[in-house]
């Protein structure tokens, strides 16, 4: 995703970003939690937390 959304300009120089650990507890405990259940014509979401 990176090469796709992050165009930098040649002249500057950017440091690479990285997220906190609690960001990625966080975004790992939601996948964990989160259930997809597909339908014949719906899908339904459930957060089970």
């Amino acid at each position: 995703m990176e090469k796709i959304y992050f165009n930098q300009p040649p002249n500057k120089k950017v440091e690479k970003l990285n997220p906190k650990k609690e960001t990625i507890q966080f975004l790992l405990n939601y996948s964990k939690a989160l259930s997809i259940i597909e339908g014949k014509h719906m899908s339904y979401e459930n957060l089970l937390n």
